[in-house]
């Protein structure tokens, strides 16, 4: 009898693993299909075919599916896929990353704000959040709080055109019209002939 229970104990195991293999086999081949579909623009049949292994608990899944539906322009089903994988897992950055993009195609500017800060929280020398968050302020023309965000990315980032172009343009609304001038400078030295940085030299003179 002992040796009977033994065996059903055995069998139970195997048949789990196998299900268990199974399933992870299946839901790889979800994954590689819905890549294939995504490079050809089939973004209904991607999301289709992950929908098809969907298991609420999965980060992975939750976050393919995220961003498939912010490609199809979905931005509102796409959002709570993204909400689903910061609860799963907080600290997560790609995740707040990957939920702004819906967020701000939306307008909603606010909630975008508020993933930024969580991500500073968690990363406070995250280069593309200081650069989004520079520009944040400086299109509400508060230039203060702008150049800290372009300042940091610059200090990691010297030869950043981007970031420089920016924090010559906060500097020159600050009236800071000398350090603007070595910025919009430098700005030349990584594009040369840029309009913008010739625009705010021909301002300064």
């Amino acid at each position: 009898m002992e040796i009977l229970k033994r065996l059903l104990i055995v069998i139970a195991v195997l048949s789990t693993v196998q299900v268990i293999s199974q399933d992870k086999n299946t839901i790889q081949e979800a994954f590689s299909q819905s890549y294939l579909y995504e490079t050809e623009g089939e973004y209904t049949k991607a999301i289709n075919t992950i929908k098809a292994v969907y298991d609420e608990d999965s980060y992975e899944i939750n976050l393919r599916l995220g961003w498939l539906t912010y490609l199809s322009g979905n931005f509102s089903e796409s959002l709570p896929y993204y909400r689903k994988c910061i609860q799963l897992r907080p600290l997560s950055i790609e995740a707040r990353m990957g939920i702004v993009l819906p967020l701000s195609l939306m307008g909603n500017w606010g909630q975008v704000e508020n993933h930024y800060k969580q991500v500073l929280e968690m990363d406070a020398e995250n280069s593309w959040v200081n650069y989004r968050m520079g520009l944040i302020y400086y299109g509400r023309e508060d230039y203060l709080a702008a150049i800290k965000y372009f300042e940091n990315v610059v200090n990691h980032y010297p030869f950043d055109y981007d970031s420089v172009i920016m924090l010559a343009w906060t500097n020159f609304k600050l009236g800071k019209f000398r350090e603007a001038k070595v910025l919009f400078n430098k700005a030349l030295l990584i594009q040369p002939s840029d309009e913008s940085a010739l625009e705010g030299l021909g301002l300064i003179k």
